[in-house]
């Protein structure tokens, strides 16, 4: 049945991507001043989840490197790596430029020392920028000559209401790239795209592509793994192809998968506010904050925590009821 199994998987990235060609012209076109040896505006990619923001992001970036020579570009994802030092050498380790280096205990001076001392044109990719630690580390990556900056989130508004007025200031005149959620027929375009480069032709029913969109409802991540998951379940039973049937009986375990990625981005602290709030089942903003302090020796700002929260909910790992010190925080259950 399959034919390259790659191509089943999420962060597959395709030769071309559907139904996004007109962001990708505009991404293209703000970049384009690199190629003649000129800076670049920086970027906002903004869309809700499963819309492709990191896809196009990375997308359009590489097509930039293998058509022009003295580019190199680092992504670094902020859920995962949320310090300053943790985003630094993630971008450095991807220009090739910090492997020498160690990620704990090199000063940010020296991270900030490799990308000034490149002879290249240098792209740096935050993504889930919304939840970074020290926000001063997009001022000062906008500071350094031959840098652009790529900023993912979910929202505009939501991003410039948690980063430093400074900070906003110089990321307002940034081009903005926004991405909508798939339609039905955009997303069951995309399935038959991967199932083309995957699968034997013949082994996936008509029926299959629709009804997977239907479930997907606009998320191509989701839309993906229930591709995925159905796959390996129609191999498993020695069936010749994929049916409805198969994808029903994989719903909850692509819940469940994309629930457990999830958690495994998670940083140290973030993983400490999801793990008391899994063990409380439902637990009050102030006594989630309580536990917090008590069990991590140097806890983060509250700030910072809100932040890590929001990024919980956005992930549907946990819900939120209520305002201020009403809000209370539920485990949200694949």
């Amino acid at each position: 049945m399959i034919h390259d199994a790659r191509v089943l998987k999420e962060d597959w990235v395709p030769r071309e991507l559907h139904h996004r060609e007109g962001q990708i012209q505009h991404f293209s076109s703000e970049l384009k001043p690199i190629t003649h040896g000129l800076g670049a505006e920086n970027i906002l990619v903004t869309g809700p989840s499963g819309t492709g923001k990191t896809t196009i992001a990375k997308y359009v970036v590489e097509q930039l490197t293998q058509q022009v020579l003295g580019i190199r570009y680092g992504y670094t994802n902020c859920i995962s790596d949320s310090t300053k030092a943790a985003v630094c050498h993630s971008l450095v380790q991807g220009a090739g430029r910090g492997n020498d280096l160690r990620p704990e205990g090199t000063p940010t001076s020296v991270y900030f020392n490799r990308l000034r001392e490149m002879d290249d044109h240098f792209v740096a990719i935050l993504d889930e920028v919304d939840v970074i630690e020290d926000d001063t580390l997009i001022h000062a990556l906008h500071d350094l000559p031959d840098v652009t900056v790529i900023l993912v989130a979910v929202s505009e508004d939501d991003l410039f209401t948690d980063l430093d007025s400074r900070v906003v200031s110089r990321l307002r005149g940034s081009a903005k790239v926004m991405l909508d959620k798939y339609s039905h027929d955009e997303l069951c375009d995309i399935l038959w795209g991967r199932i083309d480069h995957g699968l034997r032709a013949g082994v996936v029913e008509e029926d299959v592509v629709d009804y997977t969109a239907d479930i997907a409802a606009g998320d191509a991540r989701h839309a993906i793994t229930l591709l995925r998951r159905g796959v390996r379940e129609a191999t498993k039973l020695g069936d010749e192809k994929l049916s409805v049937d198969h994808v029903q009986e994989v719903r909850a375990d692509a819940r469940e998968e994309i629930h457990d990625r999830h958690v495994d981005t998670l940083g140290t602290h973030q993983r400490h506010l999801y793990e008391i709030v899994r063990e409380a089942e439902e637990i009050s903003a102030a006594e989630l904050h309580e536990r917090y302090e008590h069990r991590v020796a140097d806890p983060k700002a509250q700030s910072t925590r809100r932040n890590y929260l929001q990024s919980l909910k956005r992930y549907d790992l946990i819900r939120a009821s209520g305002s201020g010190r009403g809000t209370r925080y539920e485990l949200n259950r694949p």
